[in-house]
């Protein structure tokens, strides 16, 4: 563990444990990994984004937004038009998403298998619990 960083996220304290929420979320990466090759709307990032609902992609681009990470333009026309774009801490966010992207792609055949591996058979006896005391 690095202890000459004033940061010390093992602590419960510290604010980095925000930050890992944030950038660990399944909506933020997703969002970042639409992002990253150019400003989208509104309506072209949800489309982008399967599965996310309006109200979960406003939450996830107003905290991205607030954290630096995603610029919001809006642009006065009828309707307003609202662009997202990435910001360069946003870029560099991006960058380590890529590297997770690509270690769950090459890892996922092997990750598939490990989990067909741990499910139980139906045949098998149930995993033992421990007694509770009373």
């Amino acid at each position: 563990m690095e202890t000459t960083s004033r940061w010390n996220m093992m602590s419960a304290s510290c604010p980095t444990r925000q930050v890992l929420d944030r950038i660990a979320d399944k909506w933020t990466m997703l969002v970042i990994v639409a992002l990253e090759h150019g400003t989208l709307r509104f309506s072209e990032l949800r489309r982008s984004v399967g599965g996310i609902s309006q109200k979960m992609l406003t939450q996830t681009l107003r905290a991205l937004e607030r954290d630096g990470i995603v610029e919001r333009e809006v642009i006065p026309t009828v309707p307003v038009t609202v662009r997202y774009t990435l910001t360069p801490l946003g870029h560099s966010l991006a960058a380590a998403v890529r590297v997770i992207r690509e270690w769950a792609y090459a890892n996922m055949d092997a990750i598939e298998t490990a989990r067909a591996a741990y499910e139980p058979s139906a045949g098998s006896p149930p995993t033992p619990t421990a007694a509770v005391a009373g």
